[in-house]
């Protein structure tokens, strides 16, 4: 999703995953700034979206894993995947197991800290060197802190799409997201007002919203499920990224605050009433998106576009098989 420009900056690092460095918030485009990421960079931001269903997705030829909580990136690293030989196969996976304290019983009983198994033939998510190439006998290498704060994050059943395409996923792709549907007219409405909601298609779980300045529209997701979408207009200056967290909904009105994703600090501060004149549009989508807030859910702002979204269809389907690790 392009309010990556908010989450990706330059910082300097190595190759190897002793010296691997997560990379603080900034502001541009994220095409540029995933381009620019160094072997061993990474960037860790769950605060974009706290709670929902979790998707990581690998990218071979850019050699850059995402991960996606309730539709929206949370994270993106370098890795290292198969080198010539011993690539790593595409597909989709869930994680089987996981193992902070793993060795290969293939390879020489080589370290694979934080293991995350994805096939019972040896393909999995761990810790490893990261020369800048792919490298690995098949499993995708990340860099030491990422791969733990990631081993603390997943569970047994997580989804892994591995892709062979470039494309930079936008919004998580899943199997339910939205499908093509006629937009509903506000009453008085052209076309330029026009919104979908559709909620029965996720009709339990936390929500996140995404609003795009450059397109002028929000996209609605609930429990990783994109359920609506609408025009929305930004008035006054908006550069990079942040984030508005939902704390608390009385019946006084509810309590927000505003995240600068393009601090390293914590820059929480509490929204004034006023800031929500910012935004416009249509009655009917804000009073439908109003029913389903409730506290932990965010508002993510971006300068940057939402189109081109999706990682690309994976080539093969692979089935997880049975048995023990070899």
């Amino acid at each position: 999703m392009a309010w990556w420009s908010a989450l990706l900056a330059l910082a300097a690092a190595g190759a190897l995953m002793g010296s691997a460095q997560q990379v603080h918030v900034g502001r541009g485009s994220v095409h540029e700034a995933v381009e620019r990421l160094q072997p061993g960079q990474w960037v860790w931001e769950p605060l974009a979206a706290p709670q929902g269903p979790l998707l990581m997705v690998v990218s071979l030829p850019r050699q850059r894993a995402f991960l996606f909580r309730n539709g929206v990136p949370i994270a993106a690293t370098t890795i290292s995947s198969g080198k010539p030989g011993f690539e790593t196969p595409t597909g989709v996976f869930t994680v089987l197991e996981k193992d902070a304290e793993h060795y290969s019983s293939i390879y020489n009983n080589a370290p694979m800290p934080y293991m995350q198994r994805l096939t019972w033939r040896g393909v999995a998510l761990h810790a490893g060197n990261l020369p800048g190439r792919p490298a690995s006998h098949g499993c995708v290498r990340l860099p030491l802190e990422f791969a733990r704060l990631l081993f603390a994050t997943t569970h047994v059943g997580m989804t892994v799409v591995i892709s062979d395409k470039r494309a930079t996923p936008r919004i998580a792709p899943a199997k339910d997201l939205l499908p093509p549907a006629a937009p509903r007219a506000v009453r008085g409405g052209g076309a330029a007002s026009a919104f979908v909601w559709q909620p029965e298609l996720s009709p339990t779980g936390p929500v996140s919203i995404v609003v795009s300045a450059a397109d002028g529209r929000a996209v609605v997701l609930r429990n990783g499920v994109q359920i609506g979408s609408g025009p929305v207009r930004v008035t006054g200056p908006v550069a990079g990224t942040w984030v508005y967290l939902l704390q608390q909904k009385a019946g006084a009105g509810s309590h927000w605050l505003r995240v600068d994703m393009a601090s390293a600090g914590d820059p929480s501060v509490p929204v004034p009433p006023a800031e929500w004149n910012r935004f416009a549009a249509p009655p009917e989508f804000r009073q439908a998106v109003a029913r389903i807030l409730h506290p932990g859910t965010t508002i993510i702002v971006t300068s940057d576009t939402l189109a081109a979204s999706g990682a690309g269809r994976p080539t093969d389907l692979l089935e997880n098989e049975p048995g023990p690790a070899p």
